[in-house]
């Protein structure tokens, strides 16, 4: 029986990347979105890969999916939370409903995929939790109150799970993406930025590949991932 890899937050970028990357070494990649079209499209382009669609910022359809997964796939070795989207304002243009979505889809959204892999991880003394964050997690910009705020909530939810859990044999990562995503919307909407400020999204699935495969005597808990070009 194959391992499983779940992927919350499957776009063309980095979700993609992931599931291929995962796929691609035996796992039954399992693709999670809000987007129906677009999973059912990105599945028939990766064997071994099964599309569900959820919507992160809502508990009940988590427990739900991962139900499914676990009656119709198995047991997750490797849960991979990418769902990752906020509001972009600042503290005076916040909204309470932009407020709540980010910090559902970042934090709870987290918490409550996280805590559907826990038994069967712990069962088995080993699992894997990959959550992929931002710098916003470190500090806030002007115009990230709500998305900064949620980030930070996620790394240090991540954080507490790697120390509760680490003892079991579960390996929590927190990834933090330093830089813009090679797509095609941020090609367009920064022509003027050459090729090496542009993070590629295989890249990044093999540096998270990789922290699967770490012996335990020397796990990461965060990496810190940028493209060589930019300033920091």
């Amino acid at each position: 029986m194959s391992k499983v890899c779940v992927v919350a937050g499957v776009g063309p970028g980095n979700g993609a990347s992931f599931s291929r990357r995962f796929a691609s070494e035996g796992y039954t990649a399992v693709m999670l979105a809000r987007n129906d079209a677009y999973l059912e499209e990105l599945k028939s382009e990766i064997d071994g890969s099964l599309a569900m669609a959820c919507d992160v910022r809502d508990p009940a359809a988590i427990v739900g999916v991962f139900d499914r997964i676990h009656r119709e796939v198995g047991s997750v070795d490797v849960l991979i939370y990418n769902a990752g989207s906020g509001d972009w304002n600042n503290v005076e243009s916040t909204t309470l409903d932009g407020m709540e979505s980010s910090w559902r889809t970042n934090a709870l959204g987290l918490l409550v995929a996280a805590q559907q892999v826990i038994p069967s991880m712990k069962a088995n003394q080993t699992g894997w939790i990959v959550v992929i964050g931002a710098t916003a997690s470190l500090r806030g910009g002007p115009n990230t109150a709500a998305f900064a705020s949620a980030k930070a909530a996620q790394r240090s939810l991540a954080q507490s799970m790697g120390r509760s859990l680490g003892p079991a044999g579960v390996h929590v990562s927190y990834v933090i993406i330093d830089g813009i995503i090679d797509l095609e919307r941020t090609r367009a909407s920064r022509p003027d930025l050459p090729d090496e400020h542009f993070m590629q999204p295989d890249d990044i699935a093999e540096s998270v590949y990789q922290l699967t495969c770490q012996h335990r005597s020397a796990w990461t808990f965060e990496l810190d991932l940028r493209p060589y070009g930019e300033k920091w």
